[in-house]
């Protein structure tokens, strides 16, 4: 289950009021890149697309958490009703499956983290999945970032980041290019998409 968009946009906005900060247009700029890939493939609804992206960091709402965002997106999602929403709040941040690739903090309880890795592994990755994944290593948030230079920013904020998690991202986007044709900065505007 989805909410529509209007929905899921005045949720992101409630969660934004609540918690402040860059994630909420990172989220924005993801569902701009997700409906855009979406739009040039046959097996993806774009606008299911566009919410999965606008709401995969929706956790964000409960404060400044690392792990912690994850199970809380998940877990509020859940109690909403929209399960497919939840499950791209959790696997946003695992591409290849793995809770050791996390980067972050583990602020979340033993029970907590036993229930990400619990979902976790009922998830067979789809094409939303690894849309939201690619678009996530994309998002900004004031625009489409190269995706090499996200991770490196993110390397250089958290002192890390997997090589295994960083060949995944480029797979992904190399996976898109081939499934729509053309150059993914090309497909989502890289140059001219902003938030202001």
């Amino acid at each position: 289950m989805l909410p529509e968009r209007t929905q899921a946009e005045m949720l992101l906005e409630e969660a934004e009021k609540c918690n402040p900060g860059p994630w909420a247009n990172h989220s924005r700029v993801t569902a701009h890149c997700a409906e855009k890939i979406a739009e040039l493939c046959d097996d993806i609804d774009a606008s299911k697309a566009y919410i999965l992206g606008l709401l995969h960091d929706v956790g964000r709402k409960f404060g400044i958490h690392h792990l912690g965002h994850v199970f809380d997106g998940y877990k509020y999602m859940m109690k909403l009703g929209y399960d497919d929403v939840a499950r791209v709040c959790i696997s946003h941040s695992f591409n290849n499956k793995s809770i050791d690739e996390y980067i972050g903090d583990f602020d979340v309880s033993d029970a907590e983290l036993k229930k990400i890795q619990q979902e976790l592994r009922k998830i067979e990755f789809d094409e939303y999945d690894l849309l939201i994944q690619l678009c996530d290593a994309l998002a900004g948030a004031e625009g489409v970032l190269n995706i090499e230079d996200r991770m490196k920013d993110i390397k250089s904020r958290y002192g890390t980041y997997p090589q295994k998690k960083w060949d995944k991202n480029l797979e992904l986007k190399k996976y898109f290019e081939d499934k729509i044709g053309i150059d993914i900065y090309t497909a989502v505007g890289k140059e001219t998409f902003k938030i202001f």
